[in-house]
């Protein structure tokens, strides 16, 4: 027999209940999940924590407290939207954490998951070293959350982000403005490089869209949910990345490093150019796709990428 709104308002009470009860909702529901959260407990602890006000890390023992009604409902609410909309956590929260950063995010950005999380988090080594990093930039920024955790990791460095979206970046502003760091982090509104001064870049980073149009067609409905600009990559992927992988040459320090997520597309790319020595980074919390070229390597392999466009 299924069980009523008003039973479940009576019957559970405690956070632990109500995670519980909500990770049960999110598997019956078969619900997708990859937007931060792994697991359907992941999610649930994620939503209903965030639902009653209560950090991400809150003591084990503080899960056995009781919700007013007022609470159970609104989590009850929240948790019905989560299933009937098909849209991830984050934007009913309009939180996501990356780094260890809060950011808020809407339906005009992806929400923040990238593995490069953990790159920035180790300052890139052993690849550059802290001390020498100048200036960095962030293209297709979003959120801003790359950039904005790259400012926390460098703190003397000057950032540059960049995004074509200007919904995007009204999301970036609203971010950059939350973690006070106008001071040390520029936007831009361009197309990759284009309106961009003719800087040197110690580290240029970009999780751009890469999704082929096959794979973007078969998307589950959460990820449908997000702006379909931050995804779609042309009939291979590699549109993008292509245009990249050309103009990073003129921006790049010369001691520089270019980093690139590009998820699924990782095995087109290393077959388009098989003679190119992607350096394919792995991640203890998870993740792939991701790859290095130094500068040095960027201008060797230059006219072939030009070749490709």
């Amino acid at each position: 027999m299924k069980t009523t709104p008003s039973e479940v308002l009576t019957t559970l009470s405690t956070i632990r209940d109500y995670i519980r009860w909500a990770a049960s909702r999110f598997t019956e529901a078969e619900l997708c999940f990859g937007h931060g959260s792994a697991t359907a407990l992941d999610e649930a602890a994620a939503l209903v924590l965030h639902t009653v006000r209560q950090p991400y890390n809150l003591a084990d023992a503080y899960l056995q407290s009781v919700l007013t009604l007022t609470e159970r409902q609104a989590v009850i609410d929240m948790i019905d939207r989560r299933i009937n909309e098909r849209i991830p956590v984050a934007y009913l929260t309009h939180e996501a954490i990356f780094a260890g950063l809060s950011f808020y995010v809407d339906e005009r950005v992806l929400v923040p998951r990238s593995p490069i999380a953990e790159l920035i988090e180790q300052r890139f080594a052993p690849w550059v070293d802290e001390e020498q990093v100048e200036r960095i930039l962030d293209l297709c920024t979003g959120s801003a959350c790359i950039a904005i955790a790259c400012a926390y990791a460098f703190p003397d460095a000057d950032i540059d982000a960049v995004d074509l979206s200007a919904d995007a970046l009204a999301v970036a502003e609203m971010n950059v403005a939350k973690h006070q760091l106008d001071d040390a982090l520029t936007l831009y509104q361009s197309d990759l490089f284009k309106e961009l001064p003719e800087f040197r870049y110690d580290i240029i980073v970009s999780n751009p869209p890469y999704v082929c149009l096959e794979e973007w067609e078969q998307l589950p409905a959460e990820f449908r949910a997000e702006p379909d600009m931050g995804f779609k990559g042309g009939h291979t992927g590699l549109d993008i990345v292509l245009r990249i992988l050309v103009d990073a040459d003129r921006y790049l320090a010369e001691q520089g490093i270019l980093i690139v997520e590009v998820g699924s597309s990782a095995e087109t790319l290393q077959s388009a150019f098989p003679d190119v020595p992607f350096y394919w980074l792995d991640f203890e919390r998870g993740g792939d796709g991701v790859f290095l070229l130094t500068a040095e390597q960027i201008s060797q392999y230059n006219e072939l990428f030009l070749a490709a466009l």
